[in-house]
């Protein structure tokens, strides 16, 4: 993960799993040797990787008590960082505004991005999500970090079919919203997915991969939905023009390239003034963030 992230990206060294331990004890049941001389934990075990996202958020930011519900999504917190730092990059091209408003289209239970934006930058967050139980989950969280509950906001989203509707009011302004969606189709392309993941982790651990199991985290509406990240995608581009005075920068994640083409085209017939493609590196994996205004 540590290759080519960005510079101001606290991990772009590495991280030390003995310092994480002494962070966050749990881990260290975890830790075991890498094969190379250095500890290290198997990325196939869910509880795992969520012990090492709890290290890494109370060793970096100082933000403790974090955890998630059995089954939800666990992101990486270099990579959502890195995406924080990006667009930071990109809104202070636009604005001195002292205030930064951030909105989180999906926040999921983890409430990765207002956490990670309210730590690092002190930017006032919203974390919208059509998930109670979810809101639920982050409000827990924020609990446990008292420092960032006056700077990040949750807020349910009544309506499955729309993002910003219900949720931006008449007389808010943000500088930046960001999102991760569900880029899968359906239940069994997630599925397909989780097991190409898991098999690829085994491949490098020199297990078989019958051996493996799905250990990849995501509910329902963090993993996939109809027509998948091109329809949602598509539906946040045209619903995102009805709000082009309340939004300084409109972005997401996107996944897979095959979506940036027809989206691209689609945010030129509705006439963004700027459309932007940022690549992120992380070590193997190169991901994309997709970013337009209507300034």
């Amino acid at each position: 993960m540590s290759k080519a992230l960005h510079p101001r990206n606290k991990h772009k060294n590495g991280y030390s799993f003995p310092q994480l331990g002494k962070s966050h004890p749990p881990l260290n049941a975890h830790l075991r040797d890498n094969g190379h001389g250095a500890s290290g934990i198997d990325f196939s075990d869910a509880s795992a990787v969520t012990a090492l996202n709890t290290a890494l958020l109370a060793d970096s930011y100082n933000i403790k008590g974090w955890s998630i519900p059995e089954g939800a999504l666990c992101p990486p917190i270099p990579g959502r960082v890195d995406y924080i730092h990006y667009v930071a990059d990109l809104v202070a091209e636009t604005t001195s505004a002292k205030t930064i408003r951030m909105l989180d289209v999906g926040t999921g239970a983890n409430g990765i991005y207002p956490l990670l934006a309210s730590s690092v930058y002190g930017w006032e967050c919203v974390g919208a999500d059509i998930s109670p139980d979810s809101l639920a989950n982050v409000k827990a969280i924020l609990k446990n970090n008292p420092e960032l509950q006056p700077l990040c906001e949750l807020r349910l989203q009544p309506d499955k079919h729309v993002m910003f509707s219900n949720i931006i009011q008449p007389d808010e302004y943000f500088e930046v919203t960001v999102c991760n969606p569900p880029f899968h189709a359906s239940a069994d392309e997630a599925r397909a997915s989780a097991v190409r993941k898991a098999s690829g982790l085994a491949r490098n651990r020199g297990d078989k991969a019958a051996n493996t199991s799905l250990n990849f985290g995501g509910m329902e509406n963090e993993l996939w939905c109809n027509g998948g990240e091109a329809l949602f995608l598509k539906k946040m581009a045209k619903e995102s023009l009805l709000f082009a005075r309340q939004v300084g920068w409109f972005t997401s994640l996107v996944s897979k390239s095959d979506t940036l083409k027809p989206l691209k085209k689609q945010l030129t017939k509705l006439k963004a003034t700027d459309i932007r493609e940022i690549e992120m590196v992380q070590g193997k994996k190169i991901t994309r963030i997709i970013a337009w205004t209507f300034r």
